[in-house]
């Protein structure tokens, strides 16, 4: 959900600047290098992102609440190569986009589990199988897992699959420590089940001294959650927040509670206007992040490993 910490100025001016600099000079990140840019103006809020297990080097994105239920193609350079209109599922509040392969099949999870104003006890997370060509189509979910929250409404703008668990990973964006809840991957059919909490996600940093000194209401807002994705291998989870991006490391035998109680990898997010998507390459290598604003620059994220 948009929280337009500024006016739109701000963010195109940004985003020139990084291209600017990613044209002129070496990124000041170490682990972060420009990827592409995303200018079209179907994609003016981009609250998700996940690579294609089905095309290599295609990206699939979708748009925040007030936009259609719509799925879009893009290269990692941004440029849009398809886009699919979305039969039996409606965009409530579309917040995060994952992909992951079952039983030898290929599929996205759409979570629409955003609550910006803390008043839905109902989510739905749709499931679709990758279409097998990238032309404009219509697409319906596989299936759909709806949940009710157990004890009263949470804004959930993170999630990711865990396949070989047979689970979705969901974090709190607002509670502190975040919140970590897991779901049954499986197709429910009629049942509404119930997220259940098995941690907290530990070493989420604050915004530096200055933010908080001169920009209070952005400091606060810097340690939200907005996106989270799992690599390929299933042995990170990846985090981001509008102002770090987080590395939390499963060491064999461990389960998703004590790995999300350990210290992360931290980094600074990039010059991302309003970061809230990313996406593991299907290599595992690397992520990809973007933001909400458009034109939208896409980074390419090398983590320690």
């Amino acid at each position: 959900m948009p929280i337009r910490p500024a006016p739109m100025r701000c963010a195109l001016a940004a985003t020139v600047l990084v291209v600017g600099l990613a044209g002129c000079s070496a990124p000041t990140l170490p682990f972060a290098r420009l990827s592409g840019l995303v200018t079209s103006k179907q994609l003016d809020e981009i609250s998700g992102l996940a690579a294609s297990r089905a095309h290599p080097g295609t990206l699939w994105a979708i748009n925040d609440s007030g936009n259609p239920a719509r799925l879009y193609a893009i290269s990692a350079r941004g440029r849009l190569l398809a886009r699919f209109d979305v039969r039996g599922a409606k965009n409530i509040d579309w917040e995060d986009l994952a992909s992951f392969d079952l039983g030898g099949r290929h599929y996205l999870l759409v979570a629409d589990t955003g609550d910006n104003g803390g008043l839905r006890r109902d989510i739905a997370l749709h499931v679709f199988e990758e279409p097998p060509t990238l032309a404009n189509s219509t697409l319906q979910p596989a299936w759909t897992i709806r949940a009710r929250w157990p004890d009263g409404p949470r804004d959930v703008e993170a999630v990711a699959v865990d396949a070989r668990a047979g689970k979705v990973l969901l974090v709190s964006k607002k509670r502190k420590p975040p919140e970590l809840f897991v779901l049954p991957l499986a197709d429910p059919g009629r049942e509404v089940q119930e997220p259940r909490r098995i941690g907290r996600l530990a070493g989420v940093p604050e915004a530096d001294p200055g933010l908080q000194r001169n920009e209070p209401k952005l400091a606060r807002l810097s340690p939200q959650v907005t996106a989270a994705d799992l690599s390929p291998d299933g042995r990170t989870l990846a985090v981001l927040t509008y102002g770090s991006v987080l590395f939390y490391r499963r060491e064999p035998g461990q389960d998703w509670r004590e790995a999300v109680a350990a210290k992360p990898e931290a980094h600074d997010v990039p010059l991302i206007p309003q970061a809230e998507a990313l996406a593991w390459t299907t290599g595992g290598a690397g992520l990809y992040a973007t933001g909400e604003f458009n034109p939208a620059p896409i980074f390419y994220l090398s983590p320690a490993r």
